[in-house]
């Protein structure tokens, strides 16, 4: 059975929009919905109560909002709780169909060791994500058109990610403290280093409203401090974790330069009034460095508590 994993963060609108039409009778796999709810307001978790009842899926209602990784995790735990030995982790604001869903079970069942993504567009049709590289030595992360072949090396988006719960579990899930952004690198590249492989079905596609679930002002670009916060402390908290220390340094060195390249994200319209957008790159920057330097001074990273 097939587990549809959903982390929502009050996004009962987003869930009618994009999971509540799926026909689930039309799958030849049998499934099973999962919706984990971060808690955000009394209203918004009664919002998802009543979709979730209405359309038969299972709710786990976290009581604060634990963040992407720790609630995607506890939607795998019940899906495998359900029997489910497949799972599909799907952002509420992205749209799969049956055959997409479909085909994505089949690949896992066929190949366990391998982290499957489709290929993710916008909904004007253009290419969100298409297969990704890490440059190490830069500390980038960059989307890139990749055959459909197994690699050992990239990353793959969280926003649509199929796995084999065996194996999500062998490789301990997302890692708890990224939080939100990076996690899905984090967990692409503990996937390839434990010998298994990631593959993008260039030939599947998911249609992914992206920025849906941070709800931006109508015409503007801008990001949540949210965003820019865990964008820049979590690049170096998976340098952090994962490289020797001449990289670590050059990341650290590189840190400015890529929290600018986040801050742009947002537009330049958003620099009339900086305070709050460049207060967070600058706290998840000095936040990141932190980690980053205790990890060239001890040779390890230390577990953290999300801010």
């Amino acid at each position: 059975m097939l587990g549809i994993v959903v982390v929502s963060f009050g996004s009962a609108s987003l869930l009618r929009a994009n999971l509540a039409g799926l026909d689930r009778s039309a799958m030849r796999t049998p499934s099973t919905v999962v919706v984990v709810d971060n808690f955000r307001g009394s209203g918004a978790r009664d919002a998802v109560r009543t979709v979730s009842h209405e359309l038969g899926w299972e709710l786990v209602e976290n009581a604060t909002n634990a963040g992407f990784g720790t609630a995607a995790n506890a939607g795998v735990a019940r899906a495998a709780a359900l029997g489910c030995t497949a799972v599909v982790v799907v952002n509420p604001d992205a749209a799969a169909d049956a055959h997409v869903l479909d085909e994505l079970a089949g690949q896992v069942a066929a190949t366990p060791r391998t982290l499957v993504s489709p290929r993710v567009l916008r909904p004007d049709g253009r290419p969100w994500f298409t297969g990704g590289r890490i440059d190490l030595r830069a500390g980038r992360t960059r989307n890139v058109d990749l055959p459909t072949a197994p690699r050992t090396e990239g990353w793959l988006s969280g926003a649509c990610l199929a796995a084999d719960v065996t194996w999500w579990q062998e490789l301990g899930g997302f890692d708890d403290d990224f939080f939100l952004y990076w996690e899905d690198v984090d967990l692409s590249y503990r996937c390839t280093r434990a010998g298994g492989t990631l593959l993008v079905r260039q030939d599947l596609e998911v249609l992914h409203d992206v920025g849906g679930t941070q709800e931006p002002a109508a015409g503007s670009r801008a990001k949540s401090s949210t965003y820019y916060y865990y964008n820049c402390r979590n690049r170096l908290l998976f340098a952090a974790r994962h490289l020797g220390r001449g990289d670590v340094g050059r990341w650290l060195v590189s840190q400015p330069a890529y929290a600018w390249s986040v801050l742009l994200r947002g537009g330049r319209r958003q620099l009339l009034r900086p305070w709050s957008p460049v207060g967070a790159v600058v706290r998840g920057s000095c936040a990141g460095a932190w980690l980053a330097v205790r990890a060239l001074l001890t040779g390890r990273a230390p577990r953290t508590v999300a801010a």
